[in-house]
């Protein structure tokens, strides 16, 4: 049986997210991925930090601070919807960013808040038995399960990285 989310469990939106993971351990590779992101974004030079690679395009230390948004998000998702909670409103990002203080912040320390963000989010995720990872709720209109959030948020990360890595340290 797979480990992944079937198609039911999430928005069709979502799909690439997890498109991009393999069968595994979800919780594994968020632990994986929280470490090789941080060691990857530890690289980028200090100068690029307000670097956005075109026009109305987010910097990358806004970038980094949509990650963290959206990873304290998904995971206030899964809090809520493995304890029974059964409709959350949406994610407005662009919103999120245009009132975060992000371009006013050191680039270092907003890495090192998304990998801490993900550790103590690793220890609910690994709390969850099979049955809460089965909940579903309702996010943003569309319903949503547990274990798909849990994709999502690896399926993010994976995809805000490749971005960086494609189209802003040119």
């Amino acid at each position: 049986m797979s480990n992944q989310p079937k198609s039911e469990e999430y928005s069709p939106f979502h799909h690439n997210y997890i498109s991009k993971l393999g069968d595994g351990d979800i919780v594994a590779i968020l632990s994986e991925l929280k470490d090789s992101s941080y060691n990857f974004l530890n690289t980028i030079p200090a100068a690029k930090a307000d670097y956005a690679y075109a026009e109305g395009k987010w910097t990358i230390k806004e970038v980094i601070g949509h990650m963290i948004d959206a990873e304290r998000t998904f995971a206030y998702r899964v809090l809520a919807f493995s304890r029974g909670q059964k409709e959350l409103p949406g994610f407005e990002e662009d919103e999120y960013v245009e009132k975060s203080t992000f371009s006013s912040r050191a680039m270092v320390d907003l890495i090192e808040e998304f990998r801490l963000v993900r550790e103590a989010n690793l220890f609910l995720f690994r709390s969850l038995t099979p049955q809460q990872l089965l909940a579903t709720g309702i996010a943003n209109g569309n319903i949503i399960s547990v274990r798909a959030l849990l994709y999502i948020a690896a399926g993010h990360e994976m995809h805000h990285i490749n971005l960086i890595k494609e189209r802003y340290l040119i």
